[in-house]
């Protein structure tokens, strides 16, 4: 079957619109969000924007704060969705193990069929060539490819993303290479749009003190949206302001929130700082890759083969038999085989005992003769009942009396067999 390539996709990610936008798992948290920032700007544009167009006459300059206030917030939202609805910079998986990294180690060595065979290694770890200084990458066992620099595994999304710097549940994507720059300018237009309403409301608390030439607290009680609106965006520049200042301070260091989590305490060497302002430069100014997956690719499904027959359903279909049947005479033909093979090899013993000489009891005939006597039936031989010396260090070559009394037993009984069958 014929299909694209985000129907068939590995990863954690959820499609829309035929796999045009590709989101996180977590793509639900981003409608919280929305919530966040939409509906306080609903509350200020009626209780607070309304309310100062009038108090600036001259053009209808008051315009411009309801104005202001509804694109900014528009810019924010295109913001979000752009860094929550593109592909953050995905590697691709590979179908197998790239077959060049594997090698043999003659020193860790199997022993198969009695040969040496040397085993199978593949190197976990290797090391390329970054600004001159060798950088060590690891192997994902997940998408089967040696990481590039800098790219690391979301547990989340369960994809190897390039550049990774940290999945972000507000957002509900990996934050990497293609949508850092979108993420950054998100967290500081919202710090922006925080600032903005804060500032507007505060404002509008101003204009209700002068004009009914009161105290603060009439005013508040005159508009207790400005209120709550202040409180809301100073708790909020907490966050994003924070998030700003972190993320300024990674940009000037050319890092990532992963790197610097995670090598904080080892004192390496960044050896991806290019200085404060060619790091600006590399994000801000640099041209975006293109992504390396085509989501809407067709795509060749493999389709899973039939189970072949074994060997004997094929002989029975062939020859019309019934498989238990067949199954029962190759039981009765193997327990024939098993009986010449023991006969074949007392007759042998018996033959070595005659050339070679024996230490043990003479052929006693007599005994043989009455065992015959009491029970016509030829015993079975066990494996167990052989306790040859044969193949010591000591080279002796005895043999146990009560395997040479059984050799003679069975001898006889062959005999006697075979002369009755002639009768």
């Amino acid at each position: 079957m014929t299909k694209r390539i985000y129907e068939v996709w590995k990863g954690s990610n959820k499609f829309i619109l035929g796999g045009r936008l590709v989101f996180g798992p977590d793509a639900k948290s981003l409608l919280v969000t929305l919530l966040l920032i939409i509906v306080p700007v609903i509350a200020f544009c009626v209780f607070v924007g309304r309310h100062l167009c009038h108090e600036f006459s001259p053009y209808n300059a008051g315009y411009a704060i309801l104005v202001a206030a509804i694109v900014f917030t528009v810019y924010v939202l295109g913001l979000l969705l752009r860094t929550s609805a593109q592909d953050p910079g995905i590697i691709p998986r590979n179908l197998h193990p790239p077959e060049e990294e594997f090698r043999y180690d003659s020193s860790a060595s199997a022993e198969i069929g009695g040969r040496q065979t040397p085993s199978l290694q593949f190197p976990r770890t290797k090391e390329v060539m970054v600004n001159g200084i060798p950088v060590r990458v690891k192997y994902c066992d997940t998408c089967m490819l040696y990481r590039p620099p800098r790219c690391s595994h979301c547990s989340i999304c369960n994809n190897c993303v390039e550049r990774f710097d940290h999945h972000c549940p507000w957002v509900g994507q990996c934050i990497g290479l293609r949508n850092y720059r979108y993420f950054f300018l998100f967290v500081s237009s919202a710090t922006l749009l925080c600032i903005y309403v804060f500032s507007m409301s505060a404002l509008y608390i101003k204009v209700l003190m002068d004009d009914e030439h009161g105290t603060v607290w009439k005013a508040m009680k005159e508009s207790p949206a400005s209120v709550v609106l202040m409180a809301y965006c100073f708790i909020s520049l907490w966050f994003v302001g924070g998030l700003t200042g972190f993320h300024l301070y990674l940009i000037a260091t050319n890092q990532t929130t992963y790197e610097n989590f995670r090598y904080r305490a080892d004192n390496r060497i960044n050896v991806y700082n290019l200085g404060c302002v060619n790091n600006f430069v590399e994000v801000f100014c640099t041209k975006i890759k293109p992504s390396k997956n085509n989501f809407r690719a067709f795509v060749q499904e493999e389709v899973s083969r039939p189970a072949l027959p074994t060997t004997r359903e094929t002989e029975a279909e062939e020859s019309g038999t019934d498989p238990r049947s067949k199954v029962e005479d190759d039981l009765d033909i193997g327990e024939d085989l098993l009986k010449i093979s023991q006969r074949r090899n007392i007759e042998e013993i018996d033959e070595d005992i005659r050339g070679r000489g024996s230490n043990g009891p003479p052929h006693n005939n007599s005994e043989a003769d009455s065992v015959l006597g009491s029970d016509h039936r030829a015993p079975t031989i066990r494996s167990e009942t052989r306790h040859s010396s044969w193949g010591r260090r000591s080279g002796s070559w005895e043999i146990a009396p009560d395997l040479i009394a059984n050799s003679t037993v069975t001898e006889n009984r062959s005999y006697v067999s075979q002369k009755d069958l002639e009768q």
